[in-house]
Parts: structure tokens; C-alpha cells; sequence
């Protein structure tokens, strides 16, 4: 047997090579399955180690409160989520997202605690959208968006607003040694943020177009007039803007408005009394047929604000007539809410000039504010502000009677007009819509 055995081996030369390629190859498999194994492991491993680096990076690059468990911090929500229908959540461990001592540039027309007030709830309201989450607001990204760009918002008080609260959750996120600035000239103010060369500006032109009401400060006049078919003061100043952020409602919110054919200060210019659609109408033309030929549509994002309710009649709520926002402290509950402070009329010709350029290939995104601010008629300063008139006699016998019931407290309602903006900014596509 033993000779067998060793003739076998020893007189078969083939079958010996055979045996070792045999060994040789389930050596290699096994050699294989280890380093897979093994490199599985690993990758798990480095896996788990970025996730948790990611989550670290994530909370600590920007200092507001966690959202909400429910909420999406990462992810923007579907292509076909409407963004503009949902819910107010009452939520007071992640919201505010800001402090407003905490705002350096906070203005005294919004600071509402500095000024007095004492039911901070308004500052503890979450948008939820029916079907979607907002994504949370991260200010390192959109600094990162805007680094040597400029963000503009170009129309009246209201836009000025959303602007502030812009500043506001920028700049309370960055950390204290970061360089920034604020410089006002003329119609311009510019917030900048150094280290990325950042700008999120503020242009005053309430009605668009030119007007006499253009001066940023001396604009409440009885007469107001409007050149309708007249916007290159204004816009040289926003041509190269990367973002625009474009509002005009309220400053047009008369029967009729005196617009004027040719320029101030010319005897030979032509003044009519025009029905306000119509002027407002032929505005917004000049408007789009500016756009249309100056933007750079590889380089421009555009942006329409639509109206933001006022608050001034509290009957229109169930109160009693003659009040407004004064005093109060919730919010309105009824489903699809609607005041006569709003004008769709108003709206549905923006719309119009929206559908118009996009016909002519310019993309203009409306940001529907309107219903969901609709709800919130606590939101206002009301009484909570800097009174930059001294009051009469009759008004501060009644309050209600110097109530503002058109502005917005900060924080509160504007921050979700821009969580809004947010992320449409940060939309992949700019020809998808939410």
C-alpha cells in the first residue's frame, strides 16, 4: 500500500501539478473571503465614523436648535410637494431660530420684546407642509451658496422685513471673531458676511418702478405718483445680482394712482389719474421686460414674494368691529382663512407676468406667503415697537388706535418666508417646481 502510495505521487507528475493548482486556488478564494470580509468590516466601520462626523459637522455648523424629530434636516422635500399648504406646529424646542438680542441688525420696527412685549409665543410657530417637511434652515450653506455673490431684495417695507430676519439667521449662526458689516447708501443696504464675500442687500423701491416715494427714508407723501413705464434708477443697481428677491403690494393699495408719462421735474410730462390694476399691471411689464433683457439667465435666480396680509379689522375674524391685532395672542384657526387685507386680483397679475416670461424663457419663482401668513394675526408689532412720531392723546387712550397690524414681529413669521426661499435657492433644477 505504502508503494502504492508513493508510485502514485512519484509516477504522476501531472496529477501532482493538478493537486497543487487545487490547493492553490482554495487558498486564493479563501485569502479572498477574508479580505472581503475584512474590508467590510472596515468600510462599516468607516461608515459609521463619517455618519456620526457628518451629524457632528451638521450641528455644529450652525448654531440654531435642532428641528423637530419629525422634520427632514437634510433631504429638500419632493419634486410635486406643495410647500405652500399645510399647518402651523406649535413648537418651542426648536423654534426660535434665532434670539432677537442675539441679531446685531436687529431693527426696532420688528424687535417686539425689546419693545415691550411679554407673550413670546409668537416666536414658537413651526410651517409644517401637508405632505413634506421644510428643509432647516443651515447658514454655513447658504454663505457657502453665496460666497462672492450677491443676495438682493428689491421692494418696501415688508421686503425689508424678510430681509432683516435674512440677516438675522445668517448672522446670529456665525461665529463672533467672523468679520461682517453693514453700509447703507442711499436706496441700498448691504449686510456683508467677510470670509465669503457675501452680500444679502436691501433695495428700497416700494412700488418698483420710480416714484416720489423712492427716498428711503422722506417717502410718506399724500400725492403719491408713479412712473410706470420708468425702473433703470433702480435696477443698475441690481443687474449683477446673483439671487433678486422682488415684493410690491401694499404701496398700491389705493382706487387709483397718478402716474406720470415722462420724468420729474419736467413741465412736459403728462399726468392721469389710472385705475390701480391697470398702473400696477403696466408696471410690472417694465418690470419683466427689464428683466427679460438684462438677466443673465445662467447666473440669476429670481424671486416674487407674493402679498403679505395686514390684520387691521378684527371683525373679519369674529371680534368686535373697530379693533385690530391689538392684544391678541393667538393665531387664527379657521381652514383657508382669507382677510380683505389681501387683493388676489392683485396677485393674479404677478402671476401673470410670471407665466408671460416664462413663455419668453426667464424663470421667476413665486414664494406664496399669503395664506399660511394669513393665520397668524398675532404676529404683528403691534404696540411692540420703536414709535418714531410721538403719540396723541387719543392714541394712547386707545392703543389699537397706533397698532401696527402690517409688519412682522422678529422672530417669527418672515423666518419661515425664508425657510421658504431657502429652499427654493437650494432646488437642483430651477425648472422644477414644488
Amino acid at each position: 500500500m505504502t508503494k502504492k502510495h508513493q508510485v502514485i505521487i512519484s509516477t504522476s507528475p501531472a496529477a501532482g501539478i493538478l493537486w497543487d493548482v487545487r490547493c492553490s486556488f482554495q487558498s486564493l478564494i479563501a485569502l479572498l473571503l477574508v479580505a472581503l470580509v475584512g474590508g467590510a468590516v472596515y468600510l462599516t466601520a468607516q461608515s459609521g465614523h463619517l455618519l456620526a462626523d457628518d451629524r457632528t459637522s451638521s450641528s455644529t455648523s450652525n448654531s440654531t436648535p435642532p428641528p423637530p424629530p419629525s422634520a427632514s434636516t437634510n433631504d429638500l422635500p419632493p419634486s410635486k410637494c406643495n410647500l405652500f399648504s399645510g399647518k402651523w406646529v406649535y413648537d418651542n424646542h426648536s423654534y426660535p431660530l434665532y434670539k432677537e438680542k442675539q441679531c446685531t441688525f436687529m431693527s426696532d420696527q420688528l424687535a417686539c420684546e425689546k419693545f415691550g412685549r411679554k407673550d413670546l409665543t409668537y416666536q414658537n410657530w413651526r410651517w409644517q407642509p401637508h405632505h413634506c417637511d421644510l428643509p432647516r434652515f443651515n447658514a454655513t450653506a447658504l454663505l457657502e451658496r453665496l460666497r462672492n455673490k450677491r443676495l438682493v431684495f428689491v421692494g418696501d417695507s415688508l421686503n425689508r422685513g424678510q430681509w432683516v430676519s435674512m440677516v438675522c439667521l445668517v448672522e446670529t449662526s456665525m461665529p463672533s471673531s467672523s468679520p461682517k458689516s453693514m453700509i447703507s447708501n442711499g436706496s441700498l443696504t448691504t449686510f456683508k458676511a467677510t470670509d465669503y464675500n457675501a452680500s444679502i442687500e436691501f433695495y428700497w423701491a416700494p412700488l418698483l418702478v420710480e416714484s416720489n416715494s423712492d427716498n428711503p427714508v422722506n417717502h410718506r407723501l399724500p400725492d403719491r405718483i408713479v412712473r410706470a413705464h420708468a425702473i433703470e434708477k433702480h435696477a443698475r443697481h441690481w443687474t449683477d445680482a446673483h439671487i433678486l428677491v422682488f415684493n410690491s403690494y401694499l404701496w398700491w393699495k389705493q382706487p387709483k394712482m397718478n402716474t406720470l408719462w415722462g420724468s420729474f421735474g419736467n413741465s412736459d410730462g403728462i399726468y392721469k389719474d389710472v385705475e390701480m390694476l391697470r398702473s400696477y399691471e403696466m408696471a410690472l411689464k417694465t418690470w419683466a421686460d427689464w428683466l427679460e433683457i438684462h438677466i443673465n439667465r445662467t447666473k440669476t435666480q429670481l424671486f416674487f414674494i407674493s402679498m403679505s396680509p395686514t390684520h387691521q379689522r378684527a371683525e373679519e375674524w369674529g371680534e368686535s368691529a373697530g379693533e385690530n391685532c391689538y392684544s391678541e395672542t393667538e393665531m387664527i384657526g379657521k381652514d383657508e382663512y382669507q382677510g380683505n387685507g389681501s387683493n388676489p386680483e392683485m396677485m393674479r397679475k404677478v402671476e401673470a407676468s410670471i407665466n408671460d416670461l416664462k413663455s419668453r424663457g426667464l424663470t421667476v419663482r413665486l414664494i406664496n406667503i399669503t395664506q399660511l401668513s394669513e393665520y397668524r394675526k398675532e404676529g404683528h408689532p403691534s404696540i411692540y415697537r420703536k414709535q418714531w412720531e410721538l403719540l396723541t392723546q387719543r392714541q394712547i387712550s386707545k392703543p389699537s388706535a397706533y397698532a401696527d397690524c402690517i409688519h412682522w414681529c422678529l422672530p417669527g413669521v418672515p423666518d419661515v418666508w425664508n425657510q421658504l426661499l431657502y429652499a427654493y435657492i437650494f432646488n437642483s433644477s430651477s425648472h422644477n417646481t414644488f
